[in-house]
């Protein structure tokens, strides 16, 4: 199956028993999968009429922008050096959108301004991160939409004593942006508090929106503004994703009811408990990182959901491609491919005069990438692995906010099917609470 209409194509053939034999799913799993997936098709509809799920009407505003334009432009004021502060759905979008720039990849540079998206908290990372940055000239976005948040909030605190000690504490509400809900019956959040304290610019975190699922936000648009990334078109290939639902087409023409129901057909019918997810490009790393989240804390409750696996290619092909192949047959793949033949550096026909090099001559680094993605691909295949793969033909803003919203779509109708809530997170609670207790019990 083909999605023409978007900016990305979905295959699904080589999932199917009759394309690779009996590891493959049975067409009749399939359609039930995708009956199943009708009512959450209707409950989008009427989320969306009645105005009850406010993701789904974030992709056609306009009325936020100019607060985020507003802020990013505060923070870009005589700034060398910005850091985005935030963990889990607050920082892992705007990863996911800073690499449409080459931010985080191998060959990273960052000419004129830095940013660094500091979101796991480790001491020697944080340490060097400061210490390697002029304080005068550094800006600090701190993102969480609850505002308490532990490690947003002492990353914030400790950049703050930062500042104090080397004497530019009468300058603090310059350095420092919040991100974060607005007050709930006149009383604020602990940060939002702290920021109106101490005079920090703040930004509002949309209240009905969960932070795995705030990317089209401001979460993920004050980073794509700041980065000179074209914020409206991330929302507008959002839009193009949800349009078909919202006009009622059926499940079968729905990319999103198309992998749901893929997903939960290979796991009823194949035991397929694993989801591997693996793009064949750097500028994909951080979205599939983004995705693992989503999946894994929406859908994983009551004893269900599938474990999502992040992969990168061609790396991994030789790290894991062994077990994929001939290991346990539970897993599903997703392969991501970007049109990459062509591009790139290219080998000189005389440095490649040697036999054993003789099959590069002329060739493009992206020729190899190319060559081993449809490689893979069809070797999953061949080998009975049921195998997705999406076709990017351009990676862009719009391409990145349909893919965005294909997959928080996705992964709400698997949920509905579940019988899960793809909204809530019980089980995180208990280890935030108990690491509050242990910090406070130390000396």
């Amino acid at each position: 199956m083909s999605s023409s209409s978007l900016p990305y194509d979905q295959h699904i053939d080589t999932c199917f028993e009759e394309k690779i034999g009996t590891g493959g799913l049975s067409r009749a799993a399939y359609e039930k999968a995708l009956a199943d997936a009708e009512p959450a098709l209707a409950w989008l509809r009427s989320a969306y009429e009645k105005k009850t799920l406010a993701l789904l009407r974030v992709p056609e505003r306009k009325d936020d922008l100019s607060a985020v334009r507003d802020i990013a432009a505060k923070l870009l004021d005589n700034t060398t050096d910005l850091f985005i502060f935030g963990i889990g759905g607050s920082s892992l979008g705007a990863q996911a959108i800073a690499q449409l720039t080459g931010w985080g990849t191998q060959a990273h540079v960052q000419p004129g301004l830095r940013v660094y998206i500091v979101d796991n908290l480790d001491a020697q990372t944080m340490q060097a991160a400061l210490s390697a940055t002029d304080l005068r000239t550094t800006r600090f976005l701190v993102v969480s939409k609850s505002g308490g948040t532990a490690e947003p909030s002492i990353q914030m605190l400790a950049a703050m004593s930062a500042i104090e000690k080397a004497g530019g504490g009468k300058y603090m509400k310059h350095h420092f942006a919040v991100l974060t809900e607005p007050a709930k019956d006149g009383k604020p959040n602990p940060l939002r508090a702290f920021a109106e304290k101490h005079g920090f610019a703040t930004i509002e975190h949309d209240p009905g929106v969960g932070g795995r699922y705030a990317v089209l936000t401001s979460v993920g648009m004050l980073p794509a503004d700041i980065l000179g990334l074209d914020i409206e078109a991330i929302r507008a290939g959002a839009k193009d994703v949800l349009t078909p639902i919202l006009a009622g087409k059926p499940a079968a023409e729905i990319a999103p009811a198309i992998g749901a129901a893929l997903s939960i057909a290979l796991q009823r019918e194949k035991g397929a408990g694993i989801s591997v997810l693996m793009a064949y490009a750097d500028r994909l790393d951080r979205f599939i990182a983004w995705h693992c989240q989503l999946w894994a804390e929406s859908l994983g409750k009551d004893g269900k959901g599938t474990t999502p696996v992040r992969a990168i290619g061609p790396v991994d092909q030789h790290s894991q491609l062994q077990l994929y192949l001939a290991g346990p047959r539970d897993k599903m793949f997703t392969v991501f491919k970007t049109d990459t033949a062509g591009e790139g550096p290219q080998v000189l026909p005389a440095f490649a005069e040697d036999p054993a090099f003789a099959g590069f001559a002329g060739k493009h680094i992206g020729d190899l990438v190319d060559a081993e993605a449809r490689a893979t691909i069809d070797t999953l295949a061949k080998n009975g692995r049921p195998v997705r793969t999406f076709h990017v033909p351009k990676l862009n803003e719009r391409t990145l906010g349909a893919l965005f919203m294909h997959f928080m779509l996705e992964t709400i109708i698997a949920g509905k099917i579940l019988g899960v809530d793809p909204f809530d997170q019980p089980a995180v609670e208990e280890g935030k609470i108990l690491a509050r207790k242990y910090l406070a019990e130390m000396k």
